[in-house]
């Protein structure tokens, strides 16, 4: 199957190479012939995938389409979508079936773009290897012993393998960035509030936030757009206007100030990553970008604030799967207490167990000052570190990930040591800002991934910076194909 962009799939629909129905069961086939090995999805939706292709062939002839009209593309199944299962990689939520669209999905139905199905995650977006779900490990497609990274680990494979040209995926740690990078694909994660949280399953509701994943910036950008906006049924989405990011891309980068935190290059970076890294700097330099070392002091207190913060909102969140109202309820209980223990301890996974023990213990009376209170200082550090490099500088650039993929089972008996892969992330998400993963070259045939950091609101300016460096190098052409 010839690999094609979300670009790609516009222009041709647009030019009438093929038809929406043509290239959707085109991708359904592929996914039925490949998922078994590489887990992508949860659930495909074929029959909705074909009627909705089938009304956007009919708006395409009347000249009704709008950008995303027939496109097929996935969604992270963290995303509340009506009448068809929303797990969020749990056997709590097993067999809900959402009665309402997210705002997200609502967004790219209004395109009538074409949903091929739901994908795979870490239960309840709390992993970086995509190994803590109930329905299995997804698989990366560039090595199937490896993880893929997580939570949105099943989006980054499907549109690494040619199952989907692009796919929505969440961003509370660095959960989209991450497994771009592992994966060999684009990863947008974008300002907080610039996308809306209205029907995404809440993990930490102040770091949670939903952004494209796809091979190339360009479609990032077309997807972001779609994504993009105010919603008044999120009171934590911001009333800015969405710009115009595909005309953005095409900016020269010459003047431009990058800088590179000494943090992000010292001890625990492999360095064959590292030596990647720097090869695409001096392509950035090539392009007229002037290199700046910088500091980011408070980096290192990032991964203790962050898992305070996080755990302590997902012990909150997560209380209302009680067996109840909906979610997984344990048979024949004695009483009321025997429900609510036995209905979570079925219902939930080993991770989120350990995560909401820990955040119930930082909030609880006694410890709230001393671990809470204390994260969110440290937190308004972290940002004020980024706030004064913003003044020397456009972009921050490194790592995405200290090391490439690592083997399935390597880091499940080890939680610290699973948590520091996502070490250059986490920062990004306690500030609130934007970033983006893209490919920039290989280790051991598995794909080293290059992060940007823009300051609020400068997703316009990350989308520019990536898109010009792919307009130069060939890694994110690189395909992971997966023989079935």
């Amino acid at each position: 199957m010839t690999i094609k962009t979300v670009k790609d799939l516009q222009m041709g629909l647009a030019e009438g190479q093929f038809s929406s129905v043509e290239i959707t069961r085109e991708y359904l086939d592929k996914i039925k012939q490949v998922n078994p090995q590489l887990n992508a999805f949860i659930h495909t939706t074929e029959d909705q995938a074909l009627t909705q292709a089938e009304d956007a062939d009919n708006l395409i002839a009347k000249g009704k389409s709008q950008p995303l009209t027939g496109i097929p593309m996935a969604h992270k199944d963290i995303f509340c979508t009506d009448g068809i299962a929303t797990t969020c990689g749990s056997r709590m939520l097993q067999n809900f079936i959402a009665p309402y669209n997210a705002t997200v999905i609502e967004k790219f139905n209004a395109q009538h773009a074409v949903m091929l199905g739901k994908t795979n995650m870490d239960e309840f977006a709390m992993g970086s290897s995509n190994e803590n779900s109930y329905f299995g490990a997804a698989k990366n497609p560039w090595d199937t012993g490896c993880v893929p990274g997580g939570s949105s680990g099943g989006s980054a494979v499907a549109v690494a393998a040619n199952l989907t040209p692009a796919a929505t995926g969440t961003d509370t740690g660095g959960s989209i960035r991450q497994p771009a990078a592992f994966c060999g694909i684009t990863g947008l994660k974008p300002t907080y509030g610039r996308v809306s949280r209205y029907g995404m399953i809440a993990y930490a509701s102040s770091l949670d936030q939903g952004g494209p994943m796809a091979r190339t910036a360009e479609d990032c950008a077309i997807l972001l757009e779609a994504m993009a906006g105010f919603d008044r049924r999120d009171s934590t989405s911001m009333q800015q206007e969405v710009p115009n990011y595909q005309a953005e891309l095409n900016h020269e980068l010459a003047g431009l100030k990058m800088g590179l935190p000494k943090e992000y290059f010292a001890e625990g970076l492999n360095p064959e990553v590292a030596r990647g890294i720097d090869e695409a700097i001096t392509e950035y330099q090539k392009l007229g970008v002037e290199v700046k070392d910088i500091s980011l002091p408070n980096s290192k207190i990032a991964i203790p604030a962050y898992y305070v913060v996080a755990m302590a909102e997902c012990s909150s969140n997560l209380s209302r799967f009680d067996g109840v109202r909906f979610g997984h309820r344990c048979d024949n209980p004695i009483d009321l207490e025997d429900l609510y223990k036995r209905s979570r301890a079925e219902g939930f996974g080993d991770e989120v167990k350990r995560r909401i023990m820990i955040g119930a213990y930082t909030l609880s009376a006694g410890y709230y000052d001393a671990f809470y209170l204390k994260a969110q200082k440290l937190r308004r550090l972290i940002s004020q570190d980024f706030t004064q490099a913003f003044d020397e500088v456009d972009l921050i650039a490194g790592p995405t990930t200290p090391d490439v993929a690592f083997k399935i089972g390597d880091k499940t008996d080890d939680p610290v040591s699973m948590y520091l892969q996502d070490i250059y992330t986490i920062s990004v998400n306690l500030a609130g800002l934007p970033a983006i993963s893209i490919p920039a070259g290989f280790v051991n045939n598995k794909p080293v991934g290059l992060q940007l950091i823009g300051n609020y609101f400068s997703e316009s300016r990350l989308l520019n910076a990536a898109y010009q460096f792919q307009q130069h190098t060939d890694w994110h052409q690189q395909s992971a194909e997966v023989q079935a």
